[in-house]
């Protein structure tokens, strides 16, 4: 028992820390009467995903994708490595992606939003909006494509995350397995009588 003592304790810690905090943005959606997904992004601690991404689910919120093959994820540097164009780096993806693997891509202003949702994204993702811009424009886009799955990312915290809780908003993701407390535990061996 001792010799796994302290990697046993430091990985129940961890994870526990993980998923008190999930469960705390959990609790935010409950208490705002919000039907869309919480949800932690991949950045991890190397070796320690599935951990960390157990402790999300754990605590109430959505693994949003455990690696890389879970969703092809248009980020601005693919955009920006396809001329800038968010349509042609959509249609790129598809081409390898195949039907079954959705397809999100970040955007920067609304512009980018619909173009990306008429080029044939799955997820929608406005990154670094404020509150009011970020409700307003995922209003206009879940009208014109109602289909699509608007994703809320990028200086969410639990004081702002309530303000992006809106009726056309799907997801909100953030790292969730960064700025935690773990959780103190500690074994006793009971001494002999």
């Amino acid at each position: 028992i001792l010799q796994g003592e302290r990697t046993a304790l430091n990985t129940l810690a961890r994870c526990s820390g993980i998923a008190a905090r999930a469960a705390g943005f959990a609790a935010i959606a409950r208490a705002q009467g919000w039907g869309g997904v919480v949800a932690g992004t991949r950045k991890l601690t190397p070796g320690f995903r599935v951990v960390e991404k157990f402790g999300m689910v754990v605590g109430g919120a959505d693994a949003h994708r455990m690696d890389l093959s879970g969703m092809a994820m248009l980020k601005d540097n693919h955009i920006w490595s396809n001329h800038g164009s968010v349509r042609e780096s959509v249609l790129k993806a598809k081409k390898v992606t195949g039907f079954s693997l959705k397809i999100d891509v970040e955007c920067q202003n609304l512009e980018e939003a619909l173009e990306a949702a008429e080029a044939g994204a799955d997820v929608v993702m406005l990154d670094n909006f404020e509150p009011a811009k970020f409700c307003a424009d995922a209003e206009q886009l879940k009208k014109a494509f109602p289909h699509v799955l608007v994703e809320g990312s990028g200086g969410l915290s639990e004081e702002t995350i309530a303000q992006y809780m809106c009726p056309y908003s799907d997801v909100l993701s953030l790292s969730l397995a960064q700025n935690y407390t773990c959780v103190d535990f500690s074994l006793k061996i009971q001494k002999p009588a």
